[in-house]
């Protein structure tokens, strides 16, 4: 697992350097794809639930198969043991781009990375994209924020595409 994230690493930033920092979005779900599944997911593979249940696994570890009625019930399962992961989504991406539904795919992608996100601050963070609420600075700090703090480059080049828009649409917050 070590050696996986360190070819993680430098992939990423040798693309980095390749692009000048240019469509790190795309580089980042490339690389996730190669390397988070060493076999192919595609349509043949959905649902997931049923073809594949030995590959889904819940973010604290424990196996879909794992997850029962009796267990929830005796309270061997807990809240965060039903949340999805964010390796469920990328075979879910997989599968959306198999047929050719890309858009989606990348939606699925960006889910993925806000996993790490805890709830309140995704609440803020939605709130602080709405029109007039924020100041540019203030957009390209929670980008900055979701990059370093939770490793969410996708989402982070999201914000700051969004200030760059309501910077030219007027919708920034005017400070008074």
């Amino acid at each position: 697992m070590d050696q996986e994230r360190l070819l993680k690493q430098i992939i990423e930033e040798v693309m980095k350097n390749i692009n000048n920092g240019d469509d790190t979005a795309k580089i980042s779900n490339d690389i996730k794809t190669l390397a988070n599944n060493s076999s192919e997911i595609d349509a043949s593979s959905y649902p997931l639930g049923e073809k594949i249940p030995e590959k889904i696994k819940t973010p604290t570890g424990k196996l879909l198969t794992e997850i029962t009625l009796d267990k929830v019930i005796n309270e061997e399962i807990n809240s965060s043991d039903i949340r999805i992961a964010s390796e469920t989504l990328e075979m879910q991406a997989q599968v959306a781009e198999s047929v050719n539904r890309h858009a989606f795919a990348n939606n699925l992608r960006r889910a993925s990375e806000l996993i790490s996100v805890p709830d309140d601050r995704l609440l803020e963070i939605y709130n602080a994209l709405r029109p007039y609420r924020s100041s540019k600075d203030e957009l390209y700090d929670i980008a900055k924020e979701l990059e370093e703090k939770y490793n969410c480059r996708i989402n982070a080049n999201f914000i700051r595409e969004a200030a760059d828009v309501y910077e030219v649409r007027g919708r920034l917050r005017k400070d008074l």
